[in-house]
């Protein structure tokens, strides 16, 4: 049986562009296994969703199981959503080029989205802003619970 991952992901930026950053939650038997954020600088808050997605499928795919894991995402991005799940176009050049990098992480079979409420999203957004409140832009939070 395949390892079975979830991910709570979102990102945000102050100013939109502006202090941006991501934040990840990953889950494995509905247990936190590891929270994942970073400051990005100055960024649109696409992007900063989009790296969310990254850092969480790249994580996963350094564990032992990564190869074989089926993992579900869960944000508040409808955008990045929609476009992984490859119902909408990517036509910006910096987020094809993030897609591109959560799909080199693990196999496009491998990921599932769905696109939930911002209140159903609260942790990834408390680490979010965990970030953007330090004010420090070269915070990075890798850290298991």
């Amino acid at each position: 049986m395949n390892a079975r991952y979830e991910v709570e992901a979102d990102g945000g930026s102050r100013g939109n562009p502006g202090a941006a950053a991501y934040g990840a939650v990953v889950l494995r038997d509905g247990q936190v296994i590891r929270q994942l954020a970073g400051a990005l600088g100055h960024a649109t808050n696409n992007v900063a969703e989009y790296r969310s997605v990254v850092a969480a499928l790249e994580w996963i795919a350094t564990q032992p199981d990564g190869e074989a894991a089926v993992v579900h995402v869960r944000m508040d991005s409808k955008l990045v959503v929609e476009q992984m799940s490859g119902r909408w176009k990517i036509k910006h050049p910096d987020m094809k080029e993030l897609a591109l990098r959560a799909r080199a992480a693990l196999k496009p079979q491998q990921v599932t989205y769905e696109w939930v409420p911002r209140e159903r999203n609260r942790r990834a957004d408390a680490l979010v802003n965990e970030v953007l409140d330090t004010g420090d832009d070269a915070l990075v939070i890798n850290r298991s619970p």
